[in-house]
């Protein structure tokens, strides 16, 4: 049956529905669902999504949607389609960018506004001690100390792990369930569920509906398609045959099958260079 809607992994789809000036409204209540009650945001400002490092030889950072609430504090907000090595490292590092544009010229006492990191995972980590932790969707990480106390509240990273979202329509009880259900099944709806006639969502699934494209957004809707279909491709071949201890070997293939260098960085964490050496 033909999709009547979009793929929200694909970075099209994913940014058409929270990254665009329109869908803010969207992205505001997604992140109030998220987060706890007195972290309520009333507006956000979206941000140049590029960050560069000190020097031209440092790592910049691109970012899928970067924004500011009107109290200043900072949201990244990342979709991570498939695994890859030192996938945690690399959000530790992006998180330093709006940490570092705080700083002011001349006296400063340092007083930071929160940065919050989100990745929208279409995967789940492996490295959990227990059974119940490995089942869970919403993960959130703070600093603590050696007692478990937070020591720092205001750097907060949430992994939302979709593959452990098992929930049926009936069975949603919160905002950020429905959310996740329809971020999880949107592209296999045929008809907008009951549980989803609210004002957001009537303009979510207007946002998502490809009847409403023109040619050029099927064109670029498609094309981020094929990526994401070859991306998960590449990365399901690697696991299964025990490649990922070698980023060089995902990204040859992922190389040979015409996949883009953006791409293939964003997988691997190889450098261009290293990349164009294979």
């Amino acid at each position: 049956m033909k999709a009547k809607y979009i793929n929200p992994f694909t970075d099209f789809g994913f940014k058409k529905i929270f990254g665009e000036e329109a869908s803010k409204p969207l992205l505001i209540d997604f992140l109030n669902a998220l987060l706890p009650h007195q972290n309520h945001i009333v507006d956000l400002q979206f941000k140049n999504t590029e960050h560069l490092g000190q020097t031209d030889a440092d790592r910049k950072a691109i970012y899928d949607i970067y924004c500011e609430n009107d109290k200043g504090e900072k949201f990244i907000v990342e979709l991570q389609k498939a695994k890859q090595n030192y996938f945690k490292e690399r959000t530790i590092y992006y998180s330093t960018f709006p940490i570092r544009e705080q700083a002011e010229k001349g006296e400063w006492n340092y007083q930071l506004k929160a940065v919050y990191c989100i990745g929208i995972l279409d995967f789940t980590f492996d490295d959990y001690d227990n059974e119940s932790e490995k089942n869970e969707v919403v993960h959130t990480i703070q600093l603590k100390n050696q007692s478990g106390k937070v020591f720092y509240d205001r750097l907060t990273y949430l992994y939302l792990e979709m593959p452990n979202f098992n929930l049926r329509e009936e069975d949603l009880t919160t905002r950020l369930d429905q959310w996740l259900y329809f971020i999880k099944h949107l592209e296999d709806f045929q008809t907008i569920p009951t549980i989803f006639k609210d004002e957001i969502f009537s303009q979510a699934f207007e946002k998502a509906e490809l009847a409403k494209y023109g040619q050029a957004e099927l064109m670029s809707y498609e094309n981020s398609l094929k990526i994401y279909r070859d991306l998960k491709g590449v990365i399901d071949t690697a696991f299964n045959e025990g490649k990922m201890e070698r980023n060089k070997e995902v990204a040859r293939s992922a190389k040979q099958m015409g996949l883009p260098i953006e791409a293939i960085i964003q997988l691997t964490g190889l450098s261009a260079g290293e990349i164009e050496l294979l």
